[in-house]
């Protein structure tokens, strides 16, 4: 029993000496001041804000189109034979002008049945001549100088004016008059075996070479025009609205770092039912050393028009559709804006008052509230800050 009471009195002590340590401790740092406390830092955030002022903007509008011909046609031949060419290559690529003879279609035979009509007529009108002497004398010179005009290798003259009816009557029983129309028929036959340019172009495919026999409507080859091209250009029924048919417009080909320049010539009066945009047609005269090439995508600028009473912003500086930020007092918070016109890489809008600060970058895991600081412009005034620059040293004058 004494063994275990003395155990207890010894535990007893260490448990008195601890407590007594600590609470000694503790008086002897209550004793002590407390050091002072560093405020808290509000972290702020830098942004980048401009004044919202309003004011007349010109605001192009840019976006890529093809080049296309504004004539494409299927020459067909009109008469039956063999093709035949002369300086002009019957082959895909070759280049022609307005006026040039592409081909022929073997007119010989065609040829020789024409002088033999025309010959037979000159034996027609030499057996009448001697009887409209007798019975129309006033005639008689007109007659005869249309006898003499005729020539078995050029066109007929035209026909002499007649207001005799007896004469229209006699001409018609040796069938004077039908046989002259019945050569300009032939003649007109004729002239279809010679294919000619109807503008400057080229061949863009071909389906029969030379020496080929093609029939009457047969399919000789695609060609288009090259001098002259339009270019159409889909835009946003939006974008549209903003240009005007008679406009200049800039070409320019990123790829070849060429530029040209055209003018607007029509807008389609409807919309494209799988992208919702409006066609521009725009026609350039391509004469140039380095001319357009069908089938190419170029870029057309659009002139800008003006815009009363707005302001220009990036887009990414916009949220949720038509919300930006503002700041107040150091504070931002939401305002809803309303967009006149959307640009590639910018926007146009108004519906804020003028006089406010309006942040002009995106924001990111940011709160209304949001404690913030203008960048190039002092914390406490507002107002922006300039750099004062010393003055150089004037020198000591000797």
């Amino acid at each position: 029993m004494k063994q275990i009471d003395r155990r207890i009195v010894i535990v007893a002590a260490l448990i008195f000496i601890v407590g007594l340590a600590f609470g000694l401790m503790k008086f002897l740092s209550a004793q002590k001041p407390e050091p002072p406390r560093r405020p808290a830092v509000v972290a702020k955030r830098m942004v980048k804000a401009e004044e919202i002022k309003y004011t007349t903007i010109k605001s192009p509008v840019s976006a890529p189109g093809r080049v296309a011909s504004i004539s494409q046609v299927d020459i067909i031949a009109e008469a039956s034979g063999k093709i035949l060419v002369n300086n002009i290559p019957l082959k895909k690529g070759a280049k022609f002008t307005k006026g040039d003879v592409l081909f022929t279609i073997y007119p010989d035979e065609a040829i020789l049945a024409l002088k033999s009509r025309k010959s037979q007529y000159l034996t027609t009108l030499a057996n009448l001549l001697p009887d409209i002497k007798i019975d129309y004398p006033e005639y008689e010179d007109e007659f005869r100088t249309f006898f003499n005009a005729i020539d078995v290798n050029k066109k007929l003259p035209e026909f002499p004016t007649i207001k005799n009816e007896k004469l229209e009557i006699f001409l018609a029983s040796r069938n004077v008059l039908s046989n002259y129309y019945s050569i300009l028929k032939d003649e007109l036959q004729l002239s279809r075996h010679t294919i000619i340019a109807p503008f400057d172009g080229t061949y863009s495919e071909v389906y029969l070479e030379a020496g080929a026999y093609t029939n009457m409507g047969g399919r000789v080859a695609h060609a288009i025009q090259t001098d002259i091209l339009e270019i159409e250009v889909p835009l946003d029924k939006f974008d549209a609205e903003w240009v005007k048919i008679g406009d200049n417009v800039d070409l320019y080909s990123e790829s070849r770092e060429l530029k040209w320049r055209g003018n607007i010539v029509r807008k389609s009066q409807f919309v494209d039912e799988n992208t919702q945009s409006q066609g521009v047609f725009i026609r350039v005269k391509n004469l140039g050393k380095k001319p357009l090439l069908v089938g190419e995508y170029i870029k057309a600028q659009f002139p800008g028009h003006p815009i009363q009473d707005a302001m220009e912003i990036p887009r990414n500086a916009v949220f949720n559709t038509n919300e930006v930020f503002i700041v107040e007092d150091g504070k931002i918070h939401n305002e809803m804006i309303n967009i006149i016109k959307v640009n590639e890489k910018t926007l146009i809008f108004d519906g804020v008052d003028e006089g406010k600060t309006i942040v002009v970058q995106p924001l990111i895991n940011v709160q209304e509230g949001t404690l913030v600081d203008v960048l190039g412009q002092d914390s406490n005034t507002g107002k922006k800050t300039t750099k004062k620059q010393d003055k150089p040293n004037a020198g000591n004058k000797e």
